[in-house]
């Protein structure tokens, strides 16, 4: 097994950011947000939700969502990278959804009360940019409302270095030097779904589904009663 690499907790220079924005993230959000909705109306939840995103980035989640939904829900979007919400900000405005997508400075390590609870959680791709991600997700559970829905997907830590190889070349062979060694540095600092399902038990998450979803990401998702 590949041991873990650390990579920085937050994309802050303003290049990083934009390159990260540039990447071709389509399918992979388009895919997440399908999932996302599919599991949402199997938990019953058909109104407008009161929405998180954790580790929004440059706010593409959140813009898929309202794109795919049929529902307006209300999005509070979070990121700890000021050069991330720059960006953000752009692309809400230019998708039309200030009413409808909020982009916060928060530490999600700590939410703040004050941003209360919600119907759903969301987050992709924050858990492997955080050294000690298991009391971030304890946060995620905590700030659900009772029958509330937590839905978490990330990269999985491959096995082996010719099976990184193999992944960068197929889903980042094609973008630029720095995009690929960006892929390199999230996959070594991804984790496994053994040192997840352990990080899931000890931050109180009750009655989840923990699962490879993809030949690169994992899924968690998880109903609090």
């Amino acid at each position: 097994m590949i041991p873990r690499v650390l990579e920085p907790e937050v994309m802050d220079d303003a290049e990083e950011a934009r390159e990260y924005n540039e990447m071709d993230h389509s399918e992979v959000n388009q895919v997440f947000v399908t999932d996302l909705l599919w599991e949402v109306a199997q938990c019953g939840l058909d109104e407008t939700l009161r929405v998180l995103d954790v580790g929004t980035g440059t706010a593409l989640i959140p813009i898929e969502l309202c794109l795919q939904a049929t529902e307006s829900h209300q999005i509070i979007a979070i990121d700890l990278a000021e050069e991330m919400l720059k960006l953000a900000r752009k692309n809400v405005e230019e998708a039309g959804l200030e009413n409808q997508v909020e982009l916060k400075l928060v530490d999600a390590k700590g939410l703040p009360e004050e941003l209360g609870l919600f119907d759903l959680v969301m987050s992709n791709s924050i858990v492997h940019h955080i050294p000690e991600p298991g009391p971030v997700l304890g946060e995620m559970y905590r700030a659900l409302k009772p029958g509330g829905f937590l839905f978490v997907r990330d990269l999985l830590r491959p096995a082996h270095e010719k099976e990184l190889e193999q992944l960068v070349e197929l889903y980042a062979g094609e973008e630029s030097p720095r995009a690929r060694q960006l892929f390199t540095d999230s996959l070594r600092a991804a984790l496994t779904l053994k040192e997840l399902d352990a990080l899931c038990h000890e931050a109180g998450i009750d009655r989840f589904t923990l699962k490879a979803t993809s030949d690169r990401h994992w899924t968690l998702s998880a109903l609090k009663t």
